[in-house]
């Protein structure tokens, strides 16, 4: 198997989970993430996020699945001892929808766990995540911004197996809430974009949410905080974590305890590479 530099693994969307003393690397990795078929996504693991091992071939669309193109943003949560993934999907004259996958081990195969997505049908929807709270699982997803004009940022509890949706989601906020985003301009569409976003808790449980857009230098990352709980009012910061070529993050504990940010940056087309920052310097210290 092949050992790599993290500099050196092309990957959009990355998604890290810690295993059993081992870090994997997950994201959007096919060669033509934009156009043509789907293939799949791979996964590389490190014990010290410097060298890294793969690919290794963790989904392959079996055959009569729903989907066949726009494979994009895996994540992977261990939940009741296995490991589920959350991904995007899309297919010529169906909208695009969040599916969820299962494995009995990080490196797969993942295999789906129903015929279709769980979000609605008829939404464009995006890079779902995974929220915990007392009262159960909730699925975090974004209602995209070329059918809404206006991105939004939706919720809705899940059921104890991860296969559905049990209530109608509910809309967080919309991109234009917050004062950083601008209209972005692509595929003959305009609005503003929601991207990406990812829960976390501080020190004192607090549930905190970066999330991607547009700002005025490019792909940017911003953070919103919880009043209470996932559903119930946001408030915004003002200004980003980063401003420009870095997107759909995530935040993870590294080596050392140390809590990390991970994005891909640039946000160009097969340029993209990941890159780490310290939390407690971008997001708890600015």
């Amino acid at each position: 198997m092949k050992k790599w530099q993290l500099q050196d693994i092309r990957i959009r969307d990355p998604f890290f989970l810690k295993e059993n003393g081992e870090y994997y690397l997950y994201g959007t990795t096919d060669v033509n993430t934009w156009e043509g078929n789907g293939e799949g996504f791979d996964c590389y693991r490190s014990k010290d996020l410097k060298l890294f091992q793969g690919p290794y071939p963790v989904f392959r669309a079996p055959q009569n699945f729903w989907a066949d193109r726009n494979f994009w943003a895996p994540e992977v949560w261990k939940y009741r001892g296995r490991y589920y993934m959350i991904a995007s999907f899309k297919a010529e004259g169906r909208c695009r929808g969040v599916q969820v996958l299962i494995s009995d081990d990080p490196r797969g195969p993942f295999v789906p766990v129903t015929d279709g997505p769980v979000t609605p049908t008829d939404w464009e929807c995006l890079d779902g995540t995974l929220c915990f709270e007392d009262d159960g699982v909730y699925m975090v997803f974004c209602h995209e911004w070329i059918q809404t004009g206006d991105g939004c940022i939706c919720a809705a509890k899940m059921s104890g197996d991860l296969t559905k949706l049990t209530g109608e989601p509910e809309v967080l906020f919309h991109a234009s809430e917050a004062e950083w985003p601008v209209i972005h301009r692509e595929f003959d569409s305009e609005g503003f974009v929601t991207d990406g976003p990812f829960l976390f808790r501080d020190e004192n449980s607090r549930l905190h949410m970066i999330w991607s857009s547009y700002g005025e230098k490019g792909y940017a990352v911003g953070i919103s905080h919880a009043q209470k709980g996932v559903i119930g009012k946001w408030n915004h910061e003002r200004n980003t974590v980063l401003e420009k070529e870095g997107g759909h993050g995530m935040i993870f504990e590294g080596p050392e305890g140390r809590t990390l940010l991970v994005v891909h940056t640039p946000n160009t087309w097969l340029k993209e590479r990941v890159k780490l920052y310290s939390v407690e310097k971008l997001i708890l210290g600015g």
